[in-house]
């Protein structure tokens, strides 16, 4: 039996929040900018709600019809223009003033994104701890290689993980060659996939 895959509608906000605030509790880089699991657990979903919503309003988030998964996915243009606006900073201070690490992702992540070609960009996938391992994610990003392939799209992610790096690996993503060290923290990889020719 397949996975059933929908596109979430702003009805789905909250749920979308609550899974991707479950999802990450335990991830490296959550951790990294949220350092403490009280302090984790009152905060992380007010940027899990932040991200969510940057993508209902400019992309697409996918979800599996049973909730226990997602994918948030970004277009991104060949010619994409930088805002006047701060985005980092906006987000710090609509998520968590006092904590710099919020601010400071966004500014190193948009520092090693691609520029010049046109992409999907996978910002967030997650899955509920009790159904990792179950293949919803690996459905998840499928159905959207398989339109990737389909109109000549690349694609592009920085895998949180080790274990996620391998993952992507089996789904056609390479390392770009060059990571994202977090100071003090984790390591980031970001990852390209060109389109599959069939």
């Amino acid at each position: 039996m397949g996975v059933v895959i929908r596109t979430a509608g702003e009805d789905d906000r909250d749920l979308v929040v609550r899974l991707l605030d479950e999802a990450f509790q335990d991830d490296p880089v959550s951790g990294w900018v949220f350092p403490g699991e009280e302090y984790r657990r009152r905060t992380h979903h007010r940027l899990m709600a932040a991200f969510a919503d940057a993508v209902f309003a400019d992309g697409r988030v996918d979800l599996t019809e049973d909730g226990a998964a997602c994918a948030l996915w970004l277009p991104v243009p060949a010619d994409e223009q930088t805002d006047a606006e701060d985005v980092p900073a906006q987000i710090r201070e609509a998520v968590d003033p006092e904590n710099e690490r919020v601010e400071l992702i966004a500014r190193l992540t948009d520092g090693i994104h691609p520029t010049g070609r046109a992409h999907e960009y996978l910002w967030m996938i997650g899955v509920v701890p009790g159904r990792q391992g179950e293949g919803l994610g690996t459905a998840l990003i499928g159905s959207v290689l398989d339109r990737c392939d389909r109109e000549g799209l690349a694609a592009y992610l920085e895998a949180s993980s080790a274990r996620g790096k391998v993952l992507y690996e089996r789904l056609g993503f390479e390392f770009t060659g060059r990571a994202l060290d977090l100071p003090d923290g984790p390591r980031m990889w970001p990852m390209w996939r060109e389109p599959r020719t069939r």
